[in-house]
């Protein structure tokens, strides 16, 4: 039993370090490549030319009044792509668990009670961004 235990963990180890090479495989052919360097760099000549990022900047002593706000705007999407990616550990792990518990009724129910949990904390965290977000816009107004 203990053996069959841990060929499991190391079959799980295996597919997690192996997946991403799996769909890095499967959409290899998708990938876009330049066929020289001259063809990359005119690419993107191109598409700076197109968003104007070579007109020249003026420098000025204003003060830029959205800075602080972009600033948080980004800190903050940084914050909840973090945990996106933690709810979405915590779920595939839950899943794992659940579905190596062999029939072990505490290991499925601690796997279903991480699945709610998680998802309890998703729903609190997307809903403290939307009244975050509600009252800001509402005070900036």
């Amino acid at each position: 039993m203990p053996a069959e235990k841990a060929h499991m963990k190391v079959r799980l180890l295996l597919i997690w370090l192996f997946f991403p090479v799996l769909i890095g495989g499967l959409f290899s052919p998708l990938a876009i490549k330049a066929q020289s360097v001259d063809d990359a760099l005119t690419g993107l000549n191109t598409t700076a030319n197109k968003i104007d990022a070579f007109k020249e900047q003026t420098t000025s002593n204003d003060y830029n009044s959205g800075f602080l706000a972009s600033e948080m705007g980004r800190l903050i999407g940084l914050a909840l792509s973090f945990i996106g990616i933690l709810f979405l550990g915590l779920m595939i792990y839950a899943g794992i668990r659940w579905m190596t518990a062999g029939g072990n009724e505490q290991a499925i129910s601690q796997s279903k009670e991480l699945l709610i949990n998680a998802t309890i904390g998703i729903v609190i965290v997307f809903a403290a961004y939307a009244i975050t977000a509600f009252i800001g816009n509402q005070l900036i107004k």
